[in-house]
């Protein structure tokens, strides 16, 4: 049940070649938000002033480009990558304020209250699909009363001058299509969470590629920025210069401050061990002189 919105991927081939040129011409998705609204609120100045049949004409063209601005915007944003959280936002807030200026246009042909009542209607299946977003179930779009619809009926009021009556459908037609929502929601979350999971996790991915977007963005705008600072060496000071040290000596072999002292020479010298032909001997104190006369005797 889908209705008017069953032709959104018809439409979406037929504008493929002017999404190239956008897109070759770097224009930001932003913009084609802010020229749906534009041509919303021109079709809202043209039911208001326009008499009756003269007004079908520039209101059926300015809600055409309303809805082409509003397919464009993103399907632009995913074709150069530059999908952001920012801009789904604003796509949003968008939308909106389109449907609500071009029921705005029809308040000199009808009354407040009504006008008001179709505006508030208008909004409610956005909401209910936005609510069932959040919950985790997939966006669903279209119904019975959907953007495709509305815009079709107000140029209906534009030839013909029935205000009221196409107010009155829009109302109601916009509540049957926030109740279908709600309970095509409600079965969508009702199922098991596997059945859920992979458009959790395509949403999550989508978010996360946008803040990728974003933070290199960022970058690139940071290091652009940026001035390189070149530093230049100070020649240091012959206060601060050091002096190379000494190097080592190259000598292996340890010095002495002062030559090995001699035995003294004045004492008689007693025959020592013989081991390998040599005699060694070492001077003699008086105490082994003693001893060597006690031996004697």
């Amino acid at each position: 049940m889908n209705g008017l919105y069953a032709l959104k991927p018809w439409y979406a081939d037929r504008l493929s070649g002017l999404r190239r040129v956008l897109a070759a011409r770097q224009v930001s998705p932003d913009t084609l938000t802010a020229a749906g609204v534009v041509c919303a609120a021109g079709a809202a100045a043209a039911l208001a002033w326009l008499p009756t049949p003269s007004a079908a004409l520039p209101v059926a063209v300015l809600l055409a480009g309303r809805l082409a601005f509003a397919n464009l915007d993103g399907a632009l944003a995913r074709d150069t990558g530059r999908t952001t959280r920012r801009g789904a936002l604003l796509n949003e807030l968008g939308d909106r304020a389109a449907d609500l200026l071009v029921i705005a246009g029809l308040l000199p042909l009808a009354p407040l209250w009504l006008v008001a009542a179709a505006a508030f209607a208008a909004t409610l299946p956005s909401w209910v699909s936005l609510a069932g977003a959040a919950a985790g179930a997939p966006r669903r779009n279209g119904g019975p009363v959907g953007k495709t619809e509305r815009c079709l009926l107000a140029v209906v009021a534009a030839a013909s001058g029935w205000a009221v009556p196409v107010l009155a459908v829009v109302a109601a037609g916009s509540a049957v299509t926030a109740v279908v929502r709600a309970v095509w929601v409600w079965r969508a979350l009702g199922k098991p969470v596997t059945a859920v999971t992979a458009v959790t996790i395509e949403r999550a991915v989508t978010i996360e590629r946008a803040v990728t977007t974003e933070r290199g963005m960022a970058t690139e705008k940071a290091v652009a920025s940026e001035k390189p600072v070149v530093r230049v060496a100070e020649p240091a000071s012959p206060a601060t210069r050091r002096r190379p040290s000494p190097s080592p000596s190259r000598s292996s072999s340890p010095r002495f401050s002062s030559p090995p002292s001699e035995p003294d020479r004045s004492l008689p010298l007693d025959p020592g061990e013989v081991s390998g032909g040599i005699t060694h001997t070492r001077p003699q104190s008086p105490v082994d002189r003693g001893t060597q006369l006690r031996g004697t005797r």
